[in-house]
């Protein structure tokens, strides 16, 4: 214990020093910022000009917390669990940024805290290449200039609702409290080439399909295959425009299923709901509690279109996504369509006040043949006390409609006010 004590004092006096030498240069290059800046950013930024002096550790993280009051309802044999008006539990992340050579960065993000697992795990990581100047100056220059490479245990780059979510604890970039119904998010280990010119953006990828990483269950799973092209510009000084389309294609996952839409670990924003006790027996959405899973475990194919745009103050969020696939013993296919458009209105001095509404709806056949429909209505305030501070008020309310009399979710619903606050630097 003596030892592990002073191994850990040594990390954090030199991990503080790295920090003091650099607490006035916080920002690094090809970086989205993790405060307000960062609001509206996709990927990050390819910049024309370098800033690299040298090692740069950046150590930040975020910590959110929300007060919840929801009521639920739903009709058949299944018992909800009573909710009450209290806060949930805290969550914090914690993110090491290194600006290792000119052009080369590294990222990891850590959760200390998050509803699934109270206890600090890694979420994952990359490295990300804008320049090859680590074989020789100026190798590859004009082609680098366009070209960017991603590899690690990481955020896979499928659709652009990825990038306004809530990340455990990382809030500031969603305008709601929840994200969306069927939430696409998933870390493996893999690889992404991206090409940038002109507002012009493509990218492909490849992963191995596997949220949890071992060598043991050998022929099991299949690589996942990633593809995005999209146009990104200022019109003119006030109009921003951007229209992507994503692709995501996985032939089979008989170990555990395709994580696309199971694979966040965290948990979502409303505790608790949709879950309940049939014949003394836990059932329900669990951490998930709210999300939607198409249970997709094989052939899976879905595709994501995403519009945006922003005039002034005023921005709009689409999202058209379709997926096929079948569960593990299935032999059709089934398709789950979601619809989601959000509407924001930013003002003052430095837009740190907004109001917006989003619209999401999921439809889909479940395993068990029948057609369902889930739908979320969510209307939100927000105040930016600073730029790395975020004060949310937020009213949900969903319904599920054509389940089976014997599924919790039959006729089921909830509503009711949350608000968090969010901190990210």
């Amino acid at each position: 214990m003596k030892n592990l004590f002073q191994y850990l004092s040594i990390a954090l006096i030199a991990v503080f020093g790295l920090q003091m030498q650099a607490q006035n240069q916080r920002d690094l290059d090809n970086y989205r910022f993790p405060d307000q800046r960062g609001i509206n950013m996709f990927e990050a930024p390819k910049d024309t000009t370098s800033t690299f002096d040298g090692v740069h550790v950046r150590v930040g993280g975020a910590s959110t917390i929300q007060f919840q009051a929801l009521s639920q309802e739903n009709e058949g044999p299944v018992q909800l669990t009573e909710l009450g008006n209290n806060f949930n539990l805290a969550t914090a992340n914690l993110d090491l940024d290194v600006a290792l050579y000119d052009g080369v960065r590294m990222h990891l993000r850590t959760y200390l805290s998050s509803q699934h697992h109270t206890e600090s795990y890694v979420k994952g990581g990359y490295i990300q290449i804008d320049k090859l100047d680590f074989i020789s100056e100026g190798f590859a220059e004009d082609l680098m200039e366009h070209l960017r490479i991603k590899i690690g245990h990481m955020e896979n780059n499928y659709g652009d609702g990825h990038f306004r979510r809530t990340d455990n604890a990382m809030a500031l970039y969603n305008p709601f409290v929840g994200n969306y119904l069927m939430d696409a998010f998933t870390t493996e280990v893999g690889a992404e080439l991206y090409y940038f010119n002109n507002g012009w953006l493509g990218m492909l990828g490849a992963t191995n399909g596997k949220l949890n990483q071992n060598v043991t269950d050998k022929d099991q799973t299949s690589p996942s295959f990633l593809a995005k092209l999209g146009y990104d510009s200022y019109l003119n000084d006030d109009f921003r425009f951007r229209l992507t389309g994503s692709l995501f294609h996985s032939a089979h996952n008989n170990a555990r299923g395709i994580y696309l839409y199971s694979g966040d670990r965290a948990g979502s924003r409303y505790y608790t709901v949709m879950n309940g006790t049939l014949d003394g027996e836990s059932v329900g959405d669990s951490f998930r509690a709210g999300r939607i899973n198409p249970d997709l475990k094989n052939e899976m194919t879905a595709f994501m279109i995403n519009p945006f745009f922003k005039y002034k103050g005023l921005e709009f969020f689409g999202m058209f996504e379709s997926a096929t696939g079948k569960a593990k013993n299935e032999t059709d296919t089934r398709t789950w369509n979601q619809y989601s458009g959000e509407l924001i209105y930013r003002f003052g001095a430095d837009e740190d006040l907004y109001l917006g509404g989003r619209y999401n709806v999921v439809s889909g056949e479940l395993a068990t043949g029948e057609d369902v429909d889930i739908d979320r209505f969510q209307v939100s305030a927000g105040y930016f006390m600073t730029k790395n501070i975020l004060m949310k008020l937020e009213y949900v309310t969903q319904s599920y409609d054509g389940y089976p009399v014997t599924d919790i979710h039959n006729e089921g619903k909830f509503d009711g006010l949350m608000l968090e606050a969010a901190i990210s630097f």
